[in-house]
């Protein structure tokens, strides 16, 4: 198959956001675009939508108002599919139902080329069964964008089982000529963002159910210790409860309920109340204008000790040793052990996946403390711990004291497993190999999807290696223990690549 040319003619059928976002993208590259969509009047108020978007960015000096005039220029609204007959590829952009895909793309197999490149932008329904009713299904390939299209950099390459690979070629090197990041997947359920992202909000409805901590202090956990742009319930109240919980019970059903796609029952019920999120009014937080923002539970002040111990090398953690030395705390060091700060009798460890109160019984050791991780602990302005109920009050206040004083926000949670941070990338980096391992998707595709299509700061694989493999697997295997369910196997890629010293 020839590349797709610069000057080829781009059809986009749906003038929704997304569409209309397609549609701008295509024309910005130089394309002549074919923009229509079945219901009355709705092209016209996608091409409007485009022309609002751009003339705001011409106020604001961000673009001439000839591009925008250019650009303008190379969208034509057209009334029906046969419109679409000079197209070298066309893009559906319309409602996720899988007999109505299948119905516009055999129409069009019978008004456009042999060679014409047929893309769906389905952000769930597999490729392969939207093929299997078509004559050329080899000319069939997902090409998933990400709201707003514009701006997110993002797009998933879908092969289903019948697509040909220079099909996929063509459309990857089309994506990135648009200046976007394409990344290749097979047609699996959620592809790699929507399966990949599954844990960020699982975990956080599970640290909640389980009484760990709330909304706020959760979200703030993530934001402030994970450098997430946001926390799981502000982003699900963002994304609409409805939309996220359809989309979860989607992959879990496709993965034949495969434990780790299990829905939550708290945002069940948040959806039969209709509790949507902002677009409602109302979800995990409250929207009305006289509403009070929650604040995330802090610590108050305590004080700083004098001194502190280090054992062994505390690995993703070292760096607070020189943050411990900054704000004037003695240190010493003992080359033996496992990783810990002790100060006087209480022990300060990185969460290992284990309850605080598990680890501390079956080390005899009452005051243990545990923190949780930290995409970056030098910058880091949270941290949260957990102490074991073991442990005495003043364990308590000399962790707090601790961290305070070198310039984080303490955040006190119950003992759940994994605490939030490390739970939470722990299962991420999981998922992402596991994809790996099951041939959807490479690695490096993975970290590119998830940074790229929900503005992580890490890749999640990037990030497990960052903070070791073996501890990711060491995280995994006491969640899988702690709870004694399939939902934290961990994944078969990570222990090989841990047995094999890489």
């Amino acid at each position: 198959m020839t590349p797709i040319s610069p000057d080829a003619v781009i059809g986009v059928i749906g003038a929704g956001t997304m569409g209309a976002g397609i549609a701008q993208v295509a024309a910005k590259a130089g394309h002549p675009v074919l923009l229509y969509d079945a219901f009355e009047g709705a092209a016209q108020k996608g091409f409007d939508g485009i022309k609002k978007g751009l003339n705001k960015l011409v106020e604001r000096g961000k673009m001439a108002q000839a591009d925008v005039d250019a650009l303008l220029s190379r969208i034509t609204l057209v009334n029906g599919l046969e419109a679409f007959a000079p197209a070298r590829v066309v893009i559906e952009v319309i409602v996720e139902r899988l007999d109505v895909k299948q119905s516009v793309f055999s129409q069009l197999e019978e008004i456009c080329a042999d060679d014409t490149i047929l893309a769906t932008n389905t952000s769930s329904i597999s490729v392969t069964a939207i093929g299997s009713q078509l004559k050329r299904a080899n000319n069939l390939v997902g090409m998933h964008f990400f709201n707003p299209a514009p701006i997110m950099k993002l797009v998933e390459v879908i092969s289903g089982l019948d697509t040909d690979p220079n099909v996929a070629d063509a459309i990857y090197e089309l994506s990135a000529r648009w200046g976007k990041k394409p990344v290749r997947a097979k047609s699996t359920p959620g592809f790699i963002v929507n399966r990949v992202a599954r844990p960020f909000y699982a975990e956080g409805l599970r640290v909640l159910q389980e009484g760990g901590a709330d909304e706020a202090t959760i979200d703030a956990v993530i934001r402030e210790a994970g450098n997430f742009r946001m926390g799981p319930f502000e982003l699900m109240d963002l994304i609409g409860h409805d939309v996220n919980f359809a989309v979860t019970s989607s992959v879990f059903a496709a993965y034949f309920n495969d434990q780790r796609f299990l829905p939550s029952l708290i945002q069940q019920d948040l959806v039969n109340a209709g509790h949507l999120g902002r677009k409602s009014g109302r979800g995990f937080y409250n929207y009305s204008a006289d509403a009070e923002k929650p604040t995330p539970a802090t610590a108050d002040t305590a004080p700083a000790p004098h001194h502190v111990t280090i054992e062994g090398d505390l690995g993703v953690a070292e760096p607070l040793v020189a943050l411990i030395e900054q704000a004037g705390i003695s240190v010493s060091r003992a080359k033996e052990g496992h990783g810990a700060i002790l100060i006087g009798d209480t022990t300060l460890k990185l969460t290992n996946g284990q309850m605080t109160t598990v680890r501390s019984a079956e080390a005899r050791n009452s005051n243990l403390i545990h923190f949780d991780l930290a995409l970056d602990y030098t910058t880091s302005t949270r941290i949260a711990i957990s102490a074991a109920d073991q442990a005495d009050n003043e364990s308590l206040l000399k962790a707090i004291g601790l961290f305070q004083a070198i310039g984080k926000a303490v955040t006190v949670i119950d003992d759940v497993p994994g605490m939030i941070v490390m739970r939470t990338v722990a299962m991420l980096a999981n998922e992402g190999f596991d994809a790996v391992n099951q041939q959807v998707c490479s690695e490096a595709d993975v970290d590119i999807a998830m940074k790229g299509g929900v503005n992580y700061p890490f890749g999640p694989i990037e990030w497990a290696n960052k903070v070791s493999l073996t501890v990711i697997q060491n995280v995994l295997d006491n969640l899988a223990a702690m709870y004694g369910e399939d939902r934290y196997r961990t994944s078969p890629l990570i222990r090989r690549k841990v047995a094999g010293g890489m």
